[in-house]
């Protein structure tokens, strides 16, 4: 048997796009029975009365306000009818549990919320006659409020503060919300002066109309960017290289001359300082301070060197990543629609976030109402198993929100595969996109819903074990907190490379429409095959997406910072400046990550090509004429190393004098050996030249300098 029970095969046939069948049908099934109590979980919220008590409002006696409400056994005050009472009023707003993000006040129904602020309890008394709204508890008469002795405890706290309802859900909340200020500076914690944070809210109302202006330059820049990438690919990767390798031997040369000079001179600055330590003391301290100064510059040499050798051996392929990055920037231009995925996808999960919020504000109010013992007042909880009704919903933000992004990453790559694999571009698809989402919705949601059901199941974990680290923060030992954070790092580290395999399994399964198992299996089979070239890929190409971000950024920040210069309270640029620079980094990774993606997944269709087709009549190659341009050089450049080598092996076999190479192997040869001479053998033997040379400890002296050494005369004695 296979992966997942299919049948075992004994050679893949990749065929793109000519088959096309239904993939992971059980997984299918599988998620949309979770779906479907993912929905059993809001319809039972609704039915058992806890989105009428979120959105009506409830007060502390179990009453939903605006309707009639029955008898709850073993609280006072309930069953009441408050189909008049609409509102909610709080009788202190202001008295906030920072800890539990909750009013702890009594809460009560009202008819009308108070229009002005209201100083005595006659003004009470007046409003509750005037208006008909009692602001009291419910068995105090409105006429009998200045007399009675209870007002101190079941009335408002006066002054009662001007109030208005929330839209929707039916709050008297005040007017005024310095009464908040208190919970403002505990969410806001590097505010220490209200005076601060109003200065910054107003500064980003002021600026609302720059701020939006400069959203839509992030997103223009990023759309320009991932169409323009393609014609300087060349030109940026090649700096970038320069710069990596120049700053490298920079920081070495540094660090030796630092090295270099602590030898000379050192030693005596370090005695001028460290005078009135004893003699043993200061000499162990600069015997320390040198041997650092070794290991770092050793350090760095040997990194260096790597470095160097694997830009060396990569030369080649780096021209494979710009090539790639021509070939992406050619498809955005043949599927213009692609920038809109990123758009597609924030509002998928933006509406499914915002559902998910409200069903859990739903849990809230859901339950059999108890009474809380710190404060008396009614609250309705979930009890025995529908407690983990909450813990169901938790798992379901995890696995939909993961499947929202794997149907991203689905149809780009099933858009993807249908540029790479049409010869003729010609006769594309009208809309590549919206087939490869016909496809995706046919055929692969179970594959979807199998992959991001891996990715739940490690990303699940790792969110408790960070849960579990900020609950302990401050308590837990040092041994302990070594641990969670090293198994936070290790299952954050699989996630990621399970991120990765996942991708490319799509990407299989949008080719050769095999199930994920088989898909993510020859997808890593393909991998490991070209793992050099994986490996330069994404260092280089991440490298310069990642530019590309901070690029976008810079340049909206910089349009900010002249645009906000006519509001010449540069105070007040933070808060602003600060949300430009937010949104466009975060505008920025979206386009580029689905850049990104379609370099992967021409990647792994350039090695399927490369693997199953050599060009020849009937294998001819799919891929583009940039890649082709790469793949012939590459060949060149073999059949020029592979003559080289059949003739060394000849002439070593038969013992005769080598014949004349022609000029250009010999060239080719040649370059290659003066690259290697200058670039790792000159400059790791002159390195540990110097380090030879400079690192002079004192042993003992030998005999032949004993004889020549004249002796030493003893020290005279000055103390008499």
């Amino acid at each position: 048997m296979g992966c997942c029970g299919s049948a075992e095969r004994t050679k893949r046939e990749w065929r793109p796009l000519e088959d096309r069948s239904c993939t992971d049908l059980p997984w299918f099934l599988l998620f949309t029975v979770f779906c479907v109590g993912m929905g059993s979980i809001c319809g039972f919220t609704i039915v058992t009365g806890g989105a009428a008590r979120l959105i009506f409002g409830y007060d502390s006696y179990g009453n939903t306000c605006g309707q009639r409400n029955d008898q709850i056994e073993g609280v006072r005050l309930s069953g009441l009818d408050h189909t008049d009472r609409k509102f909610v009023f709080f009788l202190d707003p202001c008295n906030i549990d920072i800890v539990q993000r909750k009013i702890k006040s009594l809460a009560l129904c009202v008819s009308l919320c108070p229009s002005e602020e209201l100083y005595t309890y006659q003004d009470l008394k007046r409003f509750a006659m005037v208006n008909g709204s009692e602001l009291c508890s419910y068995e105090l008469a409105g006429h009998k409020y200045p007399g009675l002795p209870e007002r101190f405890t079941k009335c408002p706290k006066l002054p009662v503060p001007r109030s208005k309802p929330l839209p929707v859900f039916n709050r008297c909340t005040p007017v005024d919300v310095s009464c908040y200020a208190k919970f403002a500076e505990a969410v806001v914690t590097f505010v220490g002066d209200s005076s601060v944070l109003h200065s910054l809210i107003a500064g980003v109302a002021a600026s609302k109309e720059i701020i939006i202006g400069l959203c839509v330059l992030a997103l223009g820049l990023s759309m320009i960017l991932m169409v323009i990438i393609r014609y300087i690919s060349a030109v940026l990767v090649w700096i970038l290289t320069s710069l990596v390798v120049l700053g490298s031997l920079a920081g070495t040369s540094i660090l030796w001359w630092f090295y270099i000079d602590y030898q000379l001179y050192g030693n005596d600055t370090s005695s001028k300082v460290l005078k009135e330590e004893p003699e043993e003391t200061r000499v162990e301290q600069s015997r320390d301070s040198g041997q650092a100064l070794l290991v770092y510059a050793v350090s760095a040499t040997v990194f260096t060197i790597i470095l160097l050798l694997l830009m060396l051996f990569m030369r080649k392929r780096v021209a494979l990543t710009i090539a790639l990055f021509h070939v992406a920037g050619k498809v955005f231009t043949h599927l213009p629609l692609l920038t809109l995925q990123p758009f597609v996808t924030f509002f998928a999960l933006l509406l499914f976030w915002v559902y998910w919020i409200l069903v859990l504000l739903f849990l809230g109010t859901t339950g059999n109402p108890e009474e809380n013992e710190e404060t008396g007042l009614t609250e309705f909880r979930l009890t025995g198993p529908l407690q983990y009704l909450t813990w169901y919903h938790a798992v379901g933000l995890v696995w939909i929100s993961e499947f929202i992004l794997a149907c991203q990453q689905m149809t780009v790559a099933g858009a993807v595969v249908t540029y790479y694999f049409t010869r003729d571009k010609n006769r594309l698809p009208v809309t590549p996109i919206l087939s490869s989402v016909l496809r995706l919705v046919r055929y692969h949601l179970g594959t979807v819903a199998k992959g991001s059901f891996i990715i739940t199941l490690v990303k699940i974990p790792r969110l408790f074990l960070m849960y579990i680290h900020n609950q302990l923060k401050g308590r837990e030992n040092m041994c302990a907190r070594c641990l969670l954070k090293s198994c936070i790092c290790c299952l954050w580290c699989l996630e990621k490379c399970l991120n990765y395999l996942n991708q490319n399994a799509y990407a299989a399964t949008a080719i050769n429409s095999t199930s994920f198992c088989w898909s993510a299996r020859d997808a890593f089979v393909i991998l490991v095959e070209n793992a050099l070239r994986v490996a330069t890929i994404n260092a280089v190409g991440d490298f310069v997406l990642f530019l590309g971000k901070v690029l976008i950024m810079t340049s909206t920040a910089f349009a900010g910072v002249v645009l906000l210069n006519y509001q010449r309270d540069y105070a007040e640029w933070v808060l602003p400046l600060f949300i430009v620079c937010l949104f466009s980094f975060l505008v920025a990774h979206c386009f580029l990550s689905i850049f990104e993606i379609v370099v992967d997944v021409l990647f792994l269709c350039f090695a399927i090509d490369t693997k199953y087709n050599d060009g020849t009549p009937g294998k001819e190659f799919f891929m583009d004429k940039a890649l082709m341009e790469f793949v012939e050089s590459s060949r060149r450049l073999e059949r020029a190393g592979g003559r080289g080598r059949s003739r060394v092996k000849e002439a070593a076999s038969e013992r005769v004098e080598m014949k004349p190479m022609e000029q250009s192997d010999f060239v080719l040869c040649l370059s290659e050996d003066v690259v290697l001479f200058l670039c790792i053998c000159l400059p790791t033997s002159t390195l540990f030249l110097f380090a030879s040379l400079l690192h002079t400890p004192s042993p003992a002296p030998s005999p032949t300098l004993l004889l020549i050494q004249p002796p030493s005369l003893p020290h005279a004695n000055t103390s008499g």
